[in-house]
């Protein structure tokens, strides 16, 4: 034990765990909130797990803290990689990488990283979490939060994207440029070294690593199939099919997005992933649905309450709508969509809204809602687990009906 078991969670049993959960999700989870900037806590200034062990009060008081503490722990976990003492830093070296982090990782919602928490706290059925277990699945959290920096920073670079989280592209700041590239590499190879520094002795250690790994491997492949069918070469709607559409939203969003968390939490409760198929395919299920919902908000959301404004038909997606309008349209209304879908003029933009509104694809969406959320209840109903039921009705229930 690295910890004294002194930190806690004040969870007295499972339907107090449930019903404070359910009181926090606002706070921790805003999966709906605009992208924010988070502060790294400054009173929070440990170098590492142990020296935590001095002062539990860093893992004690009310959940409503958690998120703050979450952003401790990045801290930590920052520190004990700039002080790796399997490579030698230079004054610049560490500089750069601290700089390079700060700008990259704990920028986003960080709806991935606290869900392992959640998940975990619900697993555990209302008992309460030790110390160890709080930094635990933290650290696993952060591991997702470094993958998807992994992911974004290679991103921008691919998209030649200008902005991300309401600041410059890390590749666009001056002295970065292509640097940003071997950086992205840097936080990919940050996530073996947190497993092994924390979790090595552990009997899922390995199952971690392949976890990890897997994940990489599938959202690679779904970045692959969006980059060739809807980033290079000319324009073709004719690639455009409801399968593309999901076997990229598949890999490239729900894998990561959605089963990670989950299945961290499980094999820190000591479960075998290979007997939760059924779990993996209805969070897989789940995340395509939460990307259907983003694709409706962009083109049908007020831009007032979405946050923003809209620009999947501008830049060519290969939105559900589109997907959808061409399973609808006849031959002139098809004629109409691959003239002015995926061009940047207002105008182009109004004609295929208008076509939208005439194939009445909000009566549409409005349907699958309503059967896929009625599909996922029950087959978050038909598992055996309670608590693993739990884990599930807590995601969806942040995702459904979302207006953000």
């Amino acid at each position: 034990m690295y910890l004294q078991q002194k930190g806690r969670l004040l969870l007295t049993n499972y339907k107090c765990s449930l019903s404070l959960l359910n009181q926090i999700h606002s706070y921790l989870f805003p999966i709906y909130e605009k992208e924010e900037k988070h502060c790294i806590p400054k009173s929070q200034k440990f170098s590492s797990f142990s020296e935590i062990n001095e002062n539990n009060s860093f893992f004690s008081g009310k959940m409503s803290d958690l998120k703050s503490k979450f952003l401790g722990v990045y801290k930590i976990l920052k520190s004990e990689l700039l002080n790796d003492p399997d490579f030698e830093f230079t004054d610049d070296g560490r500089q750069w990488v601290e700089r390079m982090l700060d700008y990259n990782v704990p920028g986003g919602k960080l709806n991935r990283g606290l869900s392992v928490i959640d998940s975990y706290s619900l697993l555990k059925e209302g008992k309460e979490l030790t110390s160890e277990e709080i930094f635990q699945t933290s650290s696993l959290g952060w591991c997702i939060e470094w993958l998807q920096a992994y992911f974004l920073v290679l991103d921008d670079i691919m998209d030649g994207s200008y902005t991300r989280r309401g600041q410059k592209c890390w590749f666009r700041l001056p002295k970065v440029g292509m640097i940003a590239a071997n950086d992205g590499i840097l936080l990919r190879n940050h996530i073996p070294r947190i497993l092994k520094k924390h979790f090595r002795g552990k009997p899922y250690y390995v199952d971690l690593l392949e976890l990890f790994n897997e994940v990489e491997f599938q959202t690679a492949s779904g970045q692959m199939i969006d980059l060739i069918t809807t980033h290079f070469g000319e324009k073709d709607l004719s690639k455009y099919s409801l399968p593309i559409h999901r076997r990229i939203v598949q890999y490239k969003t729900a894998y990561y997005s959605f089963y990670l968390p989950v299945a961290c939490a499980l094999l820190m409760a000591g479960e075998n992933l290979d007997k939760h198929v059924n779990v993996k395919n209805i969070l897989l299920e789940m995340g395509i649905y939460f990307q259907v919902q983003d694709d409706y908000l962009d083109c049908f959301a007020d831009p007032e309450v979405l946050g923003k404004i809209g620009t999947d038909i501008q830049d060519f997606k290969c939105s559900w709508l589109v997907v959808k309008a061409l399973e609808h349209c006849n031959d002139e209304q098809k004629k109409l969509l691959h003239e002015n879908y995926g061009k940047d003029d207002p105008a182009c933009v109004a004609k295929v809204k208008a076509l939208y509104n005439d194939l009445k694809l909000e009566d549409v969406y409005l349907e699958y809602e309503k059967s896929t959320y009625e599909k996922l209840i029950n087959s978050i109903e038909a598992q055996p687990s309670k608590a693993v039921q739990a884990v599930l009705k807590s995601f969806l229930a942040k995702i459904y009906k979302r207006q953000k």
